[in-house]
């Protein structure tokens, strides 16, 4: 069995798709690529694809990950191309590698979100962001399948800070964009939770729904700040293994 993981995006209107969705969509494209996969066992079997922290509907997303499971081997760049080529425009398979390394789940740690508040000046964004980076608590609402939940939307957030709009962006209208790395945490921390706290501490209300885009997920290195890229280490495997296969090449006997 090979299990190959691989890296999506949700872009554009397709960043109103669902989990649930993009699921359908993806299963369709294994079948119309003709995809070797593994199926579970049992009265209802199903191809075997682990899909590991997905976006909330709603926010787009540059970093998404799952992980299938073959019974034949295939390129993971050839497989690459066949599966975008039968997705939707907007899901886009963008990466894939071979899982060399165990543990995919357990390295998206972190993720990185850019926030555009469109309607915000960015003065008053800013006023704002200083306003919950010296909060100690900032207490948020949530509605559950379980009734109305209260938690700290602070503690996760390791840097919230503003950016300079785009360079595209109308000039007369007011844009602010926010720029948030927040740790995966019980309970899960998400933009609008973060966007809710702003409102809290400095009664910061967008005009509008703010656009969300996930930028990356990862580890979270603690001494950099840095939200490292997940596949690196089945890469650095990837090139280890061949590395050594030319090795054991170049010194066979003739």
């Amino acid at each position: 069995m090979q299990r190959i993981r691989l890296r999506y995006t949700k872009r554009g209107r397709l960043r109103f798709t669902s989990h649930r969705d993009f699921q359908r969509a993806f299963e369709r494209a294994l079948r119309r690529a003709e995809v070797p996969m593994a199926y579970s066992a049992g009265f209802t079997p199903h191809p075997k694809v682990s899909y590991a922290n997905a976006a909330p509907t709603g926010t787009g997303s540059e970093a998404e990950y799952l992980e299938i499971a073959l019974t034949e081997a295939r390129d993971p760049q050839k497989l690459r191309e066949l599966l975008d080529e039968s997705m939707p425009d907007g899901l886009d398979i963008v990466e894939a590698v071979e899982a060399r390394t165990s543990g995919l789940a357990d390295r998206l740690t972190a993720s990185v979100w850019e926030l555009r508040l469109d309607g915000v000046d960015p003065a008053d964004a800013e006023r704002a962001v200083a306003a919950f980076d010296t909060a100690d608590t900032v207490e948020v609402q949530r509605r559950t399948k379980n009734g109305v939940r209260t938690f700290d939307a602070r503690s996760a957030v390791v840097r919230l800070e503003t950016h300079l709009p785009q360079a595209d962006r109308p000039i007369d209208q007011p844009c602010a964009i926010l720029r948030l790395v927040v740790r995966h945490v019980t309970p899960a921390v998400r933009p609008d939770d973060v966007l809710s706290g702003l409102r809290a501490v400095a009664d910061l209300a967008p005009p509008v729904p703010a656009a969300v885009t996930r930028l990356a997920q990862g580890l979270f290195d603690e001494e950099t700040g840095a939200v490292t890229d997940p596949l690196a280490p089945d890469r650095e495997a990837a090139g280890a293994s061949s590395t050594a296969d030319a090795t054991a090449a170049a010194k066979a006997p003739a």
